[in-house]
């Protein structure tokens, strides 16, 4: 089926666009309401997320509203750690949690190996009725949580300030950490590449925290691994190619070692400067960023003022994906998106002459 939308894949292939593609990490959220009253409809957010058709009636809910030039599979990083055994589950308020936690070596060794086809079918479902339903008219993204991001949640139980759990069990048994990081390794290759033979076009990395380890630490832990994942994924299906996109949470000081990957693009927070960051990559890959979320609590003029910035410090050609520098927040007013977008696609296409 021919894209009706196609701005995204040429964005991040180096091709022409008329004007730079846009969409929103967390777009199918909380600051929604329909999205609010679907996953009440749910019960939770396990079913939620584990039913395909709810799944895709919030991953759609954005572009009824937006002209985003992407949809994204709705989903949660955590899936592949809840398949594994670790059971997970959500307290209100509070975030992740998981019923079991690693914390020896054993635990890593004890770890069920699963298949993403039969384990994970809930979210390749999914992906298969949300590109019927897309019909075309925009290319669907797949994702994972980077084999370091998962691990440090396996470790600490759920969400950390200060990772020291999972910084003990790595400095105290480096072997063990790896151990682990390559059973996420190869678990997270299978997962994506399930879901690009279930439908995704694009597939994005999220190494949320990836940021926290020292530059020798995030070689060593977190990129080496993101490197194999990239280097095993199925290129092209269908006849067209599968971009990678790699997002690092404040990663903006190893770019060029992640444009080193072979990734096609590199998603970067905005506490990196685009411009910058287009220099030191060149045409090595695509950058996708960086708006900071909180711009989208202040006022429509503010919004695409930093939105005419941020374009402007990219500058001219192709190879630029305009996103937030991470997720959108729930308290942000849905028209403020609008702006968001509408400017995005109007500013933009004076770069794209």
């Amino acid at each position: 089926m021919t894209l009706k939308n196609d701005r995204l894949l040429k964005a991040l292939t180096g091709k022409s666009v008329d004007v730079t593609p846009v969409w929103m990490m967390r777009q199918a959220g909380r600051y929604l309401p329909e999205y609010r009253a679907t996953r009440k409809k749910a019960g939770d957010f396990m079913n939620l997320c584990q039913s395909p058709e709810l799944a895709c009636e919030v991953t759609l809910q954005p572009l009824r509203r937006y002209p985003f030039d992407a949809a994204i599979l709705f989903s949660d990083i955590l899936t592949i750690p809840d398949a594994m055994g670790q059971g997970l589950y959500f307290e209100t308020g509070e975030g992740p949690r998981f019923k079991k936690v690693i914390k020896k070596r054993a635990d890593v060794e004890n770890l069920r190996e699963i298949s993403a086809v039969d384990d994970l079918a809930y979210v390749m479902n999914a992906v298969t009725l949300i590109r019927k339903e897309l019909n075309g008219s925009v290319p669907l993204i797949g994702f994972s949580g980077s084999p370091w991001t998962l691990a440090t949640y396996m470790i600490e139980g759920g969400g950390s300030k200060d990772f020291s759990k999972a910084k003990t069990f790595m400095y105290n048994d480096p072997e063990a950490m790896h151990l682990l990081l390559e059973k996420l390794t190869e678990t997270v290759i299978d997962y994506l590449n399930c879901q690009i033979r279930a439908g995704a076009q694009v597939v994005q990395i999220f190494d949320t925290w990836g940021g926290v380890l020292t530059t020798p630490g995030y070689f060593a832990f977190s990129l080496k691994y993101m490197k194999k994942i990239v280097s095993k994924l199925i290129k092209q299906n269908d006849n067209n190619d599968i971009p990678v996109i790699l997002f690092t949470k404040n990663g903006g000081q190893w770019l060029s070692e992640i444009a080193d990957t072979g990734a096609h693009g590199i998603g970067i927070d905005w506490t990196t400067e685009i411009g910058a960051a287009k220099r030191l990559v060149g045409s090595k890959c695509a950058l996708q960023g960086n708006m900071d979320p909180a711009i989208l609590y202040s006022s429509p003029k503010v919004i695409r003022e930093e939105v005419r910035r941020i374009l402007s410090d990219f500058g001219s050609k192709s190879g630029h994906v305009f996103n937030l520098g991470h997720g959108i927040t729930p308290g942000v007013d849905p028209d403020n998106v609008t702006v968001f977008v509408d400017s995005v696609h109007e500013c933009s296409a004076q770069y794209h002459i």
